[in-house]
This record gives structure tokens, sequence and C-alpha cells, in this order.
């Protein structure tokens, strides 16, 4: 081949290598029929696994049910049982009437604020119906401070003990419940479950973040008890004068919070010492109960009412003794004999955890009926109101030597007691 001839073949060449590609197209994806085809198989068998198993679930779902229908309480036969049969057949300290808690775990903002109506009625004339839920949003906003300060450990729920109310009062002051309701229902009946659950879940957030910045946090936390329970308000106006809510406190109810002692009676601590109630909803560990021995504990109690003094009292609700259809409450003697009930009986079942801090309630009045030390109790627990006295029980004093853990009290029904 002659020299020009290939070096013009080769030139070609070269141009060519240097010419642009094809441009791209699209084509349909790659299809695996086989792989298509393992997959349907496997759905149907997860597909028919699954009907078996929500038939089976159903089963079991309908059986639990039913037995759960079916399954009876185990309670007291009253028949035998003389006791009292009304609230008039009490002596009674002058109280508000009784309020439903509904679906809120705040059983001591009822009683206590309950207490602290009774006790302003006592010093100042004064009948005034209390915002509970004031009490419960300020708690709110101090327990979600102290979750951030420390941390997150320190629980963030619904329950709360007198001695919260008494520091909330001390730091926010107290309003009418005309003033702050604290619900914004149509029907006005409490229900928290929607806000706990938000609650929680910011705190949450909050927690596995580690995002613990204290003023932006709390505006938040604020926020979400704005939108449930409504702004607290800053000053209330009452028999034509405006006071902010720590004057109405001073001012109106005329309240000394330091004239108050929580109680207890606990075997592993000194008597007549300040000692820690050790229960979750003591969640500020306050170490200034008074703990005195159960003979005492008793007669303070019995001591109070007598005098015209009421007392607002945490403990145990979940006894067989304890029944709303017949708004009374014992211990029977298939439990213990009553001559049986004394400290060590008393601090066995704290121990064993029989005996818990479940609910709050405020003693009103006191009666003797067969035999027995009765006390009419203010509650606002819905049991309560299964019976014919919508909000009331009778409890044994029995009952209260066993099972309760703490009370507040005025300080002037201890004397003579504390050595």
């Amino acid at each position: 081949m002659r020299p020009i001839v290939l070096l013009t073949l080769l030139a070609s060449l070269l141009v060519a290598s240097l010419a642009p590609a094809a441009d791209p197209v699209y084509r349909e994806k790659n299809k695996y029929p086989v792989l298509d085809e393992m997959k349907a198989a496997r759905e149907a068998r997860h597909a028919a696994r699954d009907s078996v198993r929500a038939e089976v679930d159903a089963i079991y779902r309908a059986d639990a049910e039913a037995r759960d229908e079916a399954r009876q309480a185990l309670r007291v036969d009253w028949s035998g049982i003389e006791a009292p049969e009304s609230p008039a057949e009490f002596t009674q300290v002058w109280h508000t009437p009784p309020v439903p808690q509904y679906y809120t775990g705040t059983c001591w903002a009822f009683c206590s604020t309950s207490f602290l109506e009774s006790e302003s009625k006592r010093i100042a004339g004064n009948e005034i119906k209390l915002s509970e839920m004031w009490v419960v949003y300020w708690e709110y906003v101090e327990k979600a401070r102290s979750f951030l300060r420390e941390f997150g450990h320190t629980p963030v729920a619904q329950g709360g003990q007198d001695v919260g109310t008494l520091e909330i009062c001390r730091q926010y002051g107290i309003v009418p419940r005309d003033a702050y309701p604290g619900v914004l229902t149509a029907d006005g009946r409490y229900d928290h479950t929607d806000l706990e659950r938000e609650l929680s879940g910011y705190l949450d957030w909050v927690l596995a973040s580690g995002t613990w910045d204290e003023e932006r946090n709390l505006a938040y936390v604020r926020s979400i008890l704005d939108k449930h329970m409504g702004p607290p308000p800053g000053t209330v106006a009452w028999e034509g004068r405006q006071y902010t809510p720590r004057e109405f406190l001073v001012d109106v109810l005329q309240l000394d919070l330091d004239a108050y002692r929580g109680v207890v009676s606990r075997l592993d601590r000194p008597f007549n010492e300040s000692v820690l109630l050790d229960v979750e909803d003591n969640w500020r560990r306050v170490d200034t109960y008074l703990n005195l021995p159960l003979d005492t504990f008793y007669a303070v109690i019995k001591r109070s009412l007598a005098e015209g003094y009421s007392v607002s009292i945490g403990g145990d609700n979940s006894e067989p003794g304890m029944d709303g259809l017949h708004d009374k409450a014992i211990v029977p003697e298939w439990d213990i004999p009553a001559a049986a009930i004394d400290q060590g009986a008393r601090e066995f079942r704290i121990v064993n955890g029989t005996t818990t801090d479940d609910h709050g309630v405020h003693l009103v009045g006191t009666a003797e009926v067969g035999g027995r030390e009765w006390f009419l109790v203010k509650d606002s627990n819905r049991s309560s109101r299964l019976g014919e006295h919508k909000g009331y029980y009778f409890w044994d004093g029995d009952y209260i030597r066993l099972k309760m853990l703490s009370y507040t009290v005025h300080r002037d029904m201890l004397e003579g007691y504390v050595k």
C-alpha cells in the first residue's frame, strides 16, 4: 500500500475514534420473573399465616374479654355490719361539695385544695371553691423544671402530694376555681390523657436529644399546658378588687402555709423526728414529715376532727374492704382481726407492697356506729360515685390505721403529742 493511502486510512480511523458517542436512551427496566414469582409466593405464605394468626388472636382476645367480664371482685358482705348510711350521721367540718377528678391522676390536688378551703373557712370564715387545676398546672411546670435541671431524673407524671400543693401556693399563690377552671371542653370534665401523651413525648425528645435549655423548654411545656388547660390568670377579681394569686392567698384566704405539717408512721425511722416520705410522688424529696407512733398518728386525726379541723390524707385504696357500691371501707376480719392491727402489721404491708401510695382524700367528719369509729371521706375518685352518696366514703378507723401512709394537719393539732 502506498504511504499516502495508508496515512489517509489512519487519519480516517483516528477521526472516527474521536467522534462523540451516541446519546443515552431509556429502555424498559430489566425484569426478573423468577424472583417476582418467589416474592409473590412468599407474600402469599405470609398473608395466609397472618390471616390464621388474626383468627387466633381474635379468639384469644374474645376469651380474655369474656373472662374479664365474668371476673368477680372479692368484697365484704355488708349484711351483718352496722355502719353509717348517710353523711348526715357524721359530725362534719365545713367543706365544699365533692368534685370528680374524671380522667386525671390528680387526686392529691383535689384533696389538698379542699383541705385549704376548709382551713380558710375555719380561720377567716370564707366559703370559697379553689382551683385544683391551678395547682396542677404549676406543679407540671415545676416538675418539668426539675426534669431539666436533673437531666431527666425527675418523674413528670400526674401524681403528687399535699406538700406539693403547699409549695405551689408559696410560689404562685392560688385562685378561685371560677377564675381558672383549667378545662377547655364544653362538658367541663377533666381528661389529661392527651396532655400526658404530648408532654411525655416532648420530654422524651428532650432527654434523647440532650437539649436542656431551661427557658426554651419550659416555654414549650407551658404552651402544651395552655393548649390543654388554658393559660392561668395573672390577677383575679374578688369582691370588687383585683388581687394577684399570692395576694389572694394571704389577704383573702388568710392562710399561713408554714402552719401545716405532714405526718407519717414508719418503723424504719426514729419516732418524733422529721423524715422522708419515700414515694415517687414526693418528687421534691421533702424530708420534713413528722414520724409518729401509730397510736399517736391516729389520735392526732381524731383530735383534729373533734376540734373542727379537717385532715388531708393519702394511702392505699385498693383493698377488698373498700366498696364504692356501698360507700364504705373497713378491714374485714378475714383479712386481719381488728385486735391484730398494730405498728408491725401496718409496717409489714408497707414493706411487702400491699400498702402503696395510691390515692389522696379529705377527712371531713366522724361518727360512732356499731362500736366502730367512722370517718366521713370526701373523695374525687370514680369509685366514690358508684354508690348512693356521690363523692363520699365512710371509712372505719381501722382502715386508716392500717392503710393510710401520710396526712397533712395544722400544727396546733400536734401540740401535746410531740415529745
